[in-house]
């Protein structure tokens, strides 16, 4: 090990500074452009259902909601709602991602059953992340100052003031808005 990183600590006789560079800039860029490619092709709808517990359950919900089919043909997709965008909270989120997937490597949600027992779960820690991060993924799309009182129903646009002066998250009231509440759930202000 010691006579290994004696040769890396050594300057090179053969190659020049500039070539080392050269080396070195062009081998960060591949490195970074397949590390970049890898992390984008996680974030497509075919990668999401690409497993039968989400494509079966969670997916099939999905697709009945008007986050999936609506007027406008505006369709979002997984990773709208469930990934950051900006880059360093894009990352925490792929992390821990990363352990969501030991529940279909050691089978804890790997049929409808078991996927059912542990919704509540499940749904719990993505409405806290929502919460934590005052629901940036859905203000990408939906912000209260872009919100229009003559397009919305009046009721519905008061609410939406409401919780905008109460510094309401989106996640507070939405709950359930794209996959169905499990059965344990309890609205707190009923």
């Amino acid at each position: 090990m010691k006579a290994l990183w004696n040769l890396l600590r050594r300057p090179s006789i053969r190659w020049s500074v500039l070539s080392l560079l050269s080396v070195g800039f062009i081998g960060g860029i591949i490195f970074w452009g397949g590390f970049n490619t890898a992390m984008e092709a996680t974030n497509t709808l075919e990668f999401c259902t690409s497993c039968h517990e989400m494509r079966d359950t969670v997916f099939a919900e999905y697709k009945q909601t008007i986050h999936y089919s609506n007027r406008t043909g505006v369709r979002a997709i997984c990773s709208d709602c469930h990934v950051p965008k900006d880059w360093t909270h894009k990352m925490a989120r792929k992390a821990k991602a990363s352990f969501e997937v030991w529940g279909k490597l050691v089978g804890s949600i790997d049929t409808p059953e078991k996927f059912e027992a542990k919704r509540m779960t499940l749904a719990t820690h993505e409405w806290e992340r929502m919460k934590d991060s005052n629901s940036r993924e859905c203000r990408n799309c939906h912000n209260f100052d872009s919100m229009s009182p003559t397009i919305q129903r009046s009721s519905v646009y008061r609410k939406h003031m409401e919780g905008k002066a109460a510094g309401k998250s989106c996640v507070d009231c939405h709950k359930g808005i794209a996959h169905q509440l499990p059965k344990e759930y309890r609205d707190p202000d009923e």
